[in-house]
């Protein structure tokens, strides 16, 4: 068993950043990215709103800046371990035991920026188009779809929000949901019925996400008469929500009711000296930048505490 002063657990802006503070702090911590690194901003084609990170001649990627926020963390003296949790014991104190695939680590301190998926429709089409007009954030992908027809999925909170976001780029935000009423709020619902650039598509369903390279049409399928239908467009935003990656912490640390693990303004968990970051706690940002002020709050704490237990 590897004895560690701070065990990272999860590799998106989150846990790199937290990654970056610890090795500074020289805690020599180790980050277990899973079996590849950066979260889900390793599947984001283009990047542009993360400050300081900017080229006006050519959009930085994802991954570009993934890779930056390694080696940075790298060169201070983290440690990356591609593997996966599959096991950890919180439940007796410092140290704290994780298991992986591949070793056992007795921790002194744990942060786990684990994160969150989105749900997918699970459509054919769906995971062959993410980042070429299939995406799953408004907020991020947006500005990309200037001037064109995009259709959103979902009828929650998050779809409504996100589709009246988009109206600030594409000319027409078509929504797709399956029943004939929405589930989201009735001010967000009152918004969306008065923008013109919204229309809605009742009782239907994505059966196929198609195109050539990318993203060209939807293949459609009325719930309630069986028709099918094709629908052209640009782009396919899916918002039928999020679940965090949090299912190895269950009976750990407190959740709350949607399983996201809860803490207080220090990025403190219900067990003393482990800390949480990014979207595993996030269900209402989810951006980089939060994340990474997420990440660095997590790692001074742990720092703070590791230094008063001395």
């Amino acid at each position: 068993m590897e004895k560690e002063r701070v065990v990272i657990i999860g590799s998106g802006p989150a846990g790199l950043t937290a990654a970056l503070y610890t090795a500074r702090a020289q805690l020599n911590p180790v980050v277990i990215a899973g079996m590849q690194i950066g979260g889900q901003i390793a599947l984001t084609s283009e990047v542009e709103n993360y400050p300081g990170f900017f080229n006006p001649e050519r959009t930085p990627t994802g991954p570009e800046l993934v890779e930056v926020m390694q080696q940075q963390a790298e060169h201070f003296g983290t440690r990356i371990e591609y593997d996966e949790v599959v096991e950890v014991d919180f439940t007796r104190g410092s140290p704290f035991y994780i298991k992986t695939y591949g070793k056992e680590y007795a921790a002194e301190a744990v942060i786990v920026t684990a994160g969150a998926s989105p749900w997918k429709l699970g459509v054919p089409g769906e995971e062959e188009f993410i980042g070429r007009g299939v995406s799953y954030c408004g907020t991020c992908d947006g500005f990309f779809f200037r001037g064109k027809d995009v259709v959103v999925v979902g009828g929650g909170d998050s779809a409504l929000e996100e589709s009246i976001f988009l109206t600030k780029f594409a000319t027409h935000v078509r929504v797709i949901h399956r029943r004939d009423e929405l589930r989201a709020g009735i001010t967000l619902q009152e918004r969306a019925f008065k923008n013109e650039k919204i229309s809605f598509i009742w009782d239907t369903i994505v059966d196929e996400i198609a195109g050539n390279g990318v993203v060209q049409a939807v293949r459609t399928t009325n719930v309630k008469t069986g028709e099918e239908g094709r629908l052209e467009t640009d782009g396919v935003f899916i918002f039928i929500g999020h679940f965090p990656n949090s299912k190895f912490l269950e009976g750990q640390v407190a959740l709350d009711e949607q399983n996201y693990v809860i803490t207080d303004e220090m990025m403190r968990t219900s067990v003393s000296g482990v800390f949480a970051a990014g979207e595993i706690q996030d269900p209402i940002w989810r951006q980089i930048a939060t994340s990474v002020g997420q990440g660095c709050a997590a790692a001074i704490s742990a720092e703070r505490w590791l230094s008063e237990r001395e």
